[in-house]
């Protein structure tokens, strides 16, 4: 820790006379409370790299104040309840038990685990748990066109709207190139559901009731003060509908890696008893 710090924290941290900023080895003491210390290198660990001295002047004193509130605290919760009730050896060992086992089981995962899925088992996956996959808002497909204002009715505005409207797969092959070389922008149907929600914030489009808008309307004209939006529907689903496929992509590796992991485990698990039992290594009395 830098000089001018420890200069700073002298006058509110008890250090040893004889040991001064800069020159106090390691594990020099900065606090003490109830014959419990404090040291410099833990204090030195609370503080980030690279911050201003104010920053860090105050960061140290925070951790030194909280450090003794805390101490304090469990000095009076020690003096204050009986013997039998601070007795944590069953907890703590408990603790240390499943952490072990935690890390074992990590490295195994890390070591054996068959992270390739592929699309066929990501497929069957869904088609067995489409009960599993129900949307929670209402999604859509959509193109649409955003001309500048006032150019609503210019040639390349309404070709525009006409291969937005089209059927035919080369219309949309146009339909870029016309905004590209124009005013126009456009969003072609990228094959992409959006939250119909999303949407409404993206573009100006003001409905209350979004089921009955999106069952009777596939095409939808909107405006604000600086564009007119030639939008088209070109799928939707409703909310407690199955998901698309296409979202639960990633929701159904991760459920099929976690399925692959418990299975890893078990099977080590019944593995690891079969062969204690083979080899007497316990007995139940």
């Amino acid at each position: 820790m830098m000089r001018w710090l420890w200069a700073l924290l002298i006058p509110v941290i008890f250090i040893p006379a004889c040991n001064f900023p800069g020159n106090m080895p390691e594990g020099d003491a900065v606090a003490e409370a109830y014959g419990k210390y404090l040291y410099r290198t833990e204090l030195e660990e609370a503080i980030p790299a690279g911050l201003p001295a104010a920053d860090s002047l105050e960061i140290a004193r925070q951790y030194i104040d909280n450090w003794i509130r805390n101490q304090v605290l469990l000095n009076h919760a020690e003096s204050n309840l009986p013997k039998e009730r601070k007795d944590f050896t069953k907890e703590l060992e408990n603790y240390k038990n499943s952490l072990i086992i935690f890390e074992y089981e990590s490295e195994l995962i890390r070591q054996r685990l068959d992270t390739v899925i592929t699309e066929k088992e990501i497929e069957a996956f869904y088609n067995e748990n489409e009960e599993n996959f129900r949307l929670r808002e209402n999604i859509v497909r959509v193109s649409y066109v955003k001309v500048p204002l006032g150019q609503q009715n210019t040639p390349q505005a309404k070709k525009a709207k006409q291969y937005l409207l089209s059927s035919k797969p080369d219309d949309r092959e146009k339909l870029i190139d016309l905004c590209d070389k124009s005013t126009i922008s456009c969003r072609p149907d990228d094959e992409k559901w959006l939250p119909f929600g999303d949407l409404m914030r993206e573009l100006p489009i003001q409905i209350y009731d979004q089921e009955n808008f999106l069952r009777n309307r596939n095409y939808h004209e909107a405006g604000d003060s600086l564009f007119v939006y030639y939008i088209r529907f070109n799928d939707y689903k409703i909310r407690e509908s199955t998901s698309p496929l296409s979202l639960e992509i990633r929701n159904i590796r991760n459920m099929i890696l976690n399925r692959r992991k418990q299975e890893l485990i078990n099977r080590m698990q019944q593995e690891v008893f079969q062969e204690a039992l083979k080899n007497n290594e316990f007995e139940i009395f």
